[in-house]
């Protein structure tokens, strides 16, 4: 066991809140980062496993949208050097077939490696709490609600120093997943709506994102007014309010009857998706980003798909390979194009109980917590 030493927070069961630990880390194997953490990004995934919803093996460190310094490498690694800052992301295993042809979100061992592990592949432990105890760790690669976060090589993507860890922190997870099902995935092409369901970190990444494509009607579906009003500031063109209208119908009167070419569905709640499938025009395309819990299964109308004829696609992180996207959302983010910091309310590290509740209720789209000052 190192005597490295961090404080983090500890899920110690599900439905418990977090509570504030020493623990300690391993020391980093070849083609291991050790980063200090400046801040990281709360995510309904790390809300979702703590709630007993999403399978990770507890008790354990969560936390996946972390940014911060390199503090030590091991002797196999080039893709960082120690003092370099970098965004945290999703792992990968960099040898199976899909992470050779550049798809390391479909890597073979993706679910190991990112969430229902804890563990390095080969078993071994990567966290202790202060009585020696293993702790379940390594979730997305990082576990990085702490102060201290253990990463692979191939999950640090380098970033420049001088912009805002509170900003930065949420790219690793929810502003990828969100511009990526747009712009890797959906792609909407020249005259296309695209509609979005869930003005969240990741609904409200994707309006962002389709500003920046020809598509010439955005339509964010949300039952929160501030956030369907922060949607219409963000690019969104057009926005509904599902408590007060049916969204499909909604969709219909703004289309003319098309419908939307493009879809998102990013709340994770089964009447969104319902609504979501819907309201896809002839031929359209929807994306399923929202993740609700594990055994979650929806009907479908199977005479009207083959009428119909939509495409109905899961989105994994945006299809992203990080190295590349991940780098390309920072220099938009930089020159005012893709403005995250609007999404972002800080906490202190210690308040993460109290920003996961912040998150659940509605009141902040997406709390990033601070490390330290």
């Amino acid at each position: 066991m190192s005597t490295a030493t961090a404080t983090a927070a500890v899920a110690r069961s599900a439905g418990q809140a977090f509570g504030i630990e020493r623990i300690q880390l391993d020391d980093p194997r070849p083609h291991e980062v050790l980063v200090e953490l400046e801040a990281v990004g709360i995510c309904h995934t790390d809300l979702s496993v703590r709630a007993g919803h999403t399978p990770f093996p507890l008790p354990g460190v969560l936390g996946h949208e972390g940014v911060g310094t390199v503090a030590a490498v091991g002797d196999a690694v080039t893709a960082t050097t120690r003092g370099e800052r970098v965004l945290l992301s999703f792992d990968s295993c960099g040898a199976c077939r899909a992470c050779r042809e550049l798809r390391p979100v479909q890597c073979l061992h993706w679910q190991a490696l990112n969430l229902f592990g804890g563990r390095r592949l080969d078993g071994s432990p990567v966290l202790w709490d202060d009585a020696g105890r293993s702790l379940h760790g390594k979730f997305f690669g990082q576990s990085s609600f702490a102060t201290l976060a253990l990463a692979s090589d191939r999950n640090v993507v380098p970033v420049p120093k001088g912009l805002p860890a509170e900003a930065l922190a949420p790219f690793g997870c929810g502003v990828q997943t969100g511009a990526g099902a747009v712009l890797n995935v959906l792609r909407p092409e020249p005259g296309h709506t695209l509609a979005v369901f869930g003005a969240g970190g990741v609904g409200l990444a994707a309006v962002m994102a389709a500003r920046l494509t020809a598509a010439t009607r955005i339509i964010a579906v949300d039952l929160h007014p501030a956030r369907l009003e922060l949607a219409r500031e963000l690019g969104a063109t057009d926005i509904v309010d599902a408590h007060e209208q049916d969204a499909v119908a909604a969709i219909e009167d703004l289309t003319d009857g098309h419908g939307a070419d493009r879809a998102l569905e990013a709340s994770g709640a089964l009447p969104a998706l319902r609504q979501a499938v819907t309201a896809l025009a002839v031929g359209g395309v929807l994306g399923v980003a929202g993740a609700p819990p594990q055994g979650t299964e929806l009907g479908l109308d199977i005479p009207q798909l083959l009428d119909r004829a939509p495409r109905i696609v899961g989105i994994n992180q945006g299809a992203s390979m990080p190295q590349r996207f991940l780098p390309a959302l920072v220099e938009l983010f930089r020159t005012g194009r893709l403005p995250v910091d609007k999404l972002v309310r800080g906490y202190p590290f210690e308040q993460i109980d109290r920003a996961a509740e912040d998150a659940l209720s509605g009141a902040v789209v997406k709390p990033v917590l601070q490390m330290s000052g």
